[in-house]
């Protein structure tokens, strides 16, 4: 299974960086890049997002272990001590991107679904808010999946799988609440969702290209028609059975 689930996230609070209680060294890094942004001018924040912009786009393309640090100034055209002003190491700056990845998929989420009362609606949005973010973001959607391969990056993966389990949760239980979705395990179908919408988005949209539009579609159907109770199923897809 790819990382898709580390991104693809109902979001119903503010953005969260996943907790790395359990990993203090990682949960360390995030805490200085977070420090170092919070001192840095106008003029340093653009820096910094130059850094990780073109990082992005360079792990994704060369490969994480291929790229160097010199590759990455040498793109921006600037001295290594540029570098290691905003980040401690190559590994930090990885991290600090998955966790910006993670952040601004849940943002769009959660401005996708605000003041929606319908909570199936709201699975729809988060459903198609996800694969179009990811669509979008390849070069990140890329990196997302390497991450999980990684011994020293997936603990931030299965973190952010956990959370977007946590936050679809709330709107599969408000579903079943309200007649609208089959009483099943809420955690079962709540996985199933990511579970669908990831592999469709790894397949079709980052393998074979195809409009994310359309996939999503499908991802929405295919899950909408499994989840919706008989009536509920009838209204909103027109089905008899």
């Amino acid at each position: 299974m790819v990382p898709v689930r580390a991104a693809f996230t109902f979001a119903n609070t503010g953005p969260k960086v996943p907790d790395w209680r359990h990993h203090r060294g990682r949960h360390t890094a995030i805490a200085r890049v977070a420090q170092v942004a919070r001192r840095l001018t106008a003029r340093g924040q653009r820096r910094r997002q130059q850094l990780l912009e073109l990082s992005a786009h360079l792990f994704a393309t060369q490969g994480y272990h291929p790229t160097s640090v010199a590759d990455v100034v040498e793109g921006l055209g600037v001295g290594k001590g540029v570098f290691y002003w905003y980040f401690a190491s190559k590994e930090e700056l990885f991290l600090q991107i998955l966790a910006d990845a993670q952040r601004d998929l849940r943002r769009a989420q959660r401005q996708a679904i605000a003041d929606e009362p319908d909570p199936v609606r709201r699975i729809e949005s988060g459903i198609r808010t996800a694969v179009t973010w990811l669509s979008v973001n390849r070069h990140l959607f890329v990196l997302l999946e390497f991450a999980r391969t990684e011994e020293r990056f997936a603990p931030l993966i299965r973190q952010g799988e956990e959370q977007a389990v946590a936050d679809a949760l709330p709107h599969v239980k408000a579903g079943m609440d309200a007649g609208l979705i089959r009483r099943e395990d809420p955690l079962v179908v709540a996985h199933a969702i990511l579970g669908v919408t990831d592999q469709l988005a790894r397949v079709l949209v980052l393998e074979k290209g195809r409009p994310a539009d359309e996939v999503a579609d499908g991802a929405v159907a295919f899950c909408l028609g499994g989840i919706l109770a008989p009536a509920a199923a009838q209204r909103r897809l027109g089905r008899t059975g």
